[in-house]
């Protein structure tokens, strides 16, 4: 709790800093936006938490990412089939951007293309809406159709792809092997997990570029449903004060930081700001919340959370008291790689494309951070679901206020390190006090005794 405690105050303290430096901190958009990255991050945070309460380490967190955010518009998006089908122009609206076809039982859903050659030149449509009308489709394209003439007759090429359902199944069952096999190699073949999962990290980044022929992947204007999971606002929050400081300079009236004096009106009068502004809640902070309340409840109520300390306190005494500790470690890779890939397909709809040579790199670094801020020791055995969750948050924040306060971005990384290096610093000499103190306890009991 005294870690959690002082985790939270470096919070609140670089958050106030960083608002007192530069108000546009604490402005509707840069705590939105703030909130859902460090929920994005917090859920690759516990994941890695799992794995640092066992004592090992993953390294490949940053590149199963890349991998996963790279496969699902992959697999929703196939390729084109082309088809012999072919419709009949009636009327073309190049301004609206509308082609009426028909006959109308082609099944054509948006993505596909209508496909048109003359001259040696071929040109392409793709529908974008689709609407019936007396035996006929007014189809809404994305590109203009002027080059189309009534009576012409392109051809269908159909997009084939993936269902949501089945190709995020695919995705996360992907993962799910991913963590099987790096637990399968530290425990059966008794290799460092460092060495393994730095493998990983190589390995799953160059697939990732082979698979995509190192092409951009997107999704395009579709998928609206499943982007939902990164975009959506679920619902908002009331915050009071905060257009008083963002906008108003600490004032209840609109700041003009242009010319340095109170916004006025067209009547001279002081533009006043509301007292309460609502912050839309993101999606992921709401998978994050669900995740990351399973994960304490794991943890710290059900006997496989207390094994999964106990392993990492002393993995010979937990052998010998009858704990699988095998089937332990692969639990935890699995756990690790599986939200890491949950991770990345919210990572690439958040960004809608992803660039596989570049997706998630060093996303690794800011999981581990997070996680040895908020009380996980790397020596393994301790661990606090709430301290990471405030470890993700304090990382995203100093990367916020670098940014906002216009410290060199190149700065990022170094002070991402000192981080890391405080907190083993402090891990270690708090291990020592604590040692120091049960052995001073200990001489004291004896020598009463005596």
């Amino acid at each position: 709790m005294k870690k959690i405690l002082g985790i939270f105050g470096l919070l609140v303290i670089i958050c106030l800093v960083t608002t007192a430096a530069e108000p546009q901190f604490v402005s509707p958009f840069n705590v939105e936006n703030l909130i859902r990255w460090t929920a994005l991050f917090g859920i690759i945070s516990i994941g890695v938490a799992f794995v640092i309460i066992t004592g090992g380490i993953d390294l490949s967190i940053g590149s199963v990412i890349g991998l996963t955010g790279s496969l699902l518009p992959l697999l929703l998006a196939v390729e084109y089939a082309a088809s012999g089908d072919r419709v009949t122009v009636e009327e073309v609206a190049p301004r609206e951007r509308t082609v009426v076809v028909s006959p109308a039982d082609f099944g054509l859903i948006p993505g596909d293309r209508l496909e048109f050659r003359s001259g040696g030149r071929s040109r392409r449509l793709t529908v974008a809406g689709i609407e019936p009308e007396d035996g006929r489709l007014v189809l809404k394209v994305r590109e203009n159709p002027s080059f189309l003439n009534t009576g012409d007759q392109p051809t269908v090429s159909y997009l084939n792809h993936m269902s949501v359902p089945l190709a995020f199944g695919v995705v996360m069952l992907i993962s799910a092997g991913i963590g099987v096999t790096h637990g399968l190699l530290i425990t059966k073949l008794r290799l460092q997990p460092f060495v393994v999962t730095l493998c990983g990290l190589l390995f799953y980044r160059g697939l990732a570029r082979v698979v995509t022929g190192d092409n951009v992947q997107g999704f395009g204007t579709g998928f609206e449903g499943l982007k939902y999971l990164a975009q959506g606002r679920p619902f908002s929050i009331p915050v009071p004060f905060l257009r008083w400081i963002s906008d108003g300079n600490w004032s209840r009236y609109q700041w003009n930081w242009q010319q340095g004096r109170y916004a006025v009106d067209a009547q001279e009068s002081l533009i006043a700001l509301p007292l309460l502004e609502w912050i839309a809640i993101p999606m992921p902070v709401v998978i994050l919340t669900v995740i990351a309340v399973a994960a304490g409840v794991f943890l710290n109520f059900t006997i496989y959370g207390r094994y999964l300390l106990a392993l990492g306190r002393n993995e010979q005494a937990a052998r010998y008291s009858g704990i699988n500790t095998d089937r332990m470690v692969i639990l935890a890779y699995v756990i690790c790689s599986l939200l890491a890939g949950l991770a990345g397909v919210l990572f690439a709809l958040d960004l809608n494309s992803v660039q596989p040579s570049g997706h998630g790199n060093f996303y690794e670094l800011y999981a581990i951070a997070a996680a040895v801020l908020g009380g996980c020791s790397l020596r393994g055995g301790e661990g606090s679901i709430l301290g990471v969750v405030i470890g993700a948050a304090v990382m995203r924040v100093l990367y916020n206020s670098i940014n906002l306060m216009d410290i060199p971005t190149q700065m990022e990384f170094a002070i991402i390190g000192l981080v890391i290096l405080a907190g083993v610093m402090v891990d270690e000499l708090v291990k020592r006090y604590a040692a120091r103190r049960r052995a001073k306890k200990s001489a004291v009991a004896e020598a009463a005794a005596a």
